[in-house]
């Protein structure tokens, strides 16, 4: 047990400035500003190589079994299982950086950033979502957002999970009603404007952010 004296984080200087962002799969995130992050799908890219190394522990685990050997001194067994431990490792690592870099990035950024408040756990119910959001971690991005937020001094604002978000048209406010998530794309039938789903989204997070940071001011 090591204990240390750290100094103390100081708020970062204002910028006047506010986002709003949707988290999504096939794009991690989409701003209110246009801008898209891309999903780097850390998981998916390692994932042939992984299956390869696990088909091999597997074989591994299998004869030591048949030999009725004790896997402890199985030196085979134990190089390839400290093989599969190390690349599920490099996953975790290539994952935090790049949730490190956002999320830093956007608090040095905005002074306030306003987010829908996901039902993480609920959505991962969902068997044909669940690999998709446990691979691109909402939840450490959330986590990693809102502690950097109090040591810098930036407020985080969560809309409700239940705003329609991606139903209203942010440009006229009009609400045009649930849509099927295969439609990424939505002409308003009140003002005629062609909405891009996500980016129509983001922007109406952050009108309802906005809104709602206001009402707490003095």
């Amino acid at each position: 047990s090591i204990t240390c004296e750290v100094p103390e984080f100081q708020p970062l200087p204002k910028t006047h400035q506010a986002i709003g962002i949707d988290l999504g799969i096939t794009d991690f995130a989409i701003l209110s500003d246009g801008r898209k992050v891309d999903n780097q799908r850390f998981t998916a890219k390692m994932e042939q190589k992984l299956k390869r190394e696990q088909r091999k522990l597997s074989r591994r685990y299998e004869q030591a079994k048949k030999d009725n050997r004790v896997l402890r001194d199985c030196m085979n067994y134990q190089k390839q299982r400290r093989k599969v431990a190390r690349l599920r490792e490099k996953v975790a690592f290539w994952r935090e950086d790049f949730l490190h870099k956002l999320t830093t990035a956007f608090i040095r950024q905005y002074d306030v950033i306003c987010v829908e408040d996901l039902n993480t756990k609920g959505m991962l119910k969902n068997h044909k979502l669940a690999k998709a959001i446990s691979d691109v971690s909402w939840s450490s991005f959330v986590q990693k957002r809102m502690y950097k937020a109090k040591w810098y001094g930036r407020t985080i604002v969560k809309t409700n999970r239940f705003f329609p978000s991606s139903q209203l048209c942010h440009v006229c406010g009009h609400h045009d009603g649930k849509k099927a998530l295969e439609i990424r794309e939505w002409t308003c039938s009140s003002c005629h404007t062609t909405l891009d789903r996500d980016i129509n989204a983001s922007r109406n997070i952050l009108a309802e952010g906005l809104r709602l940071f206001e009402a707490t001011q003095p």
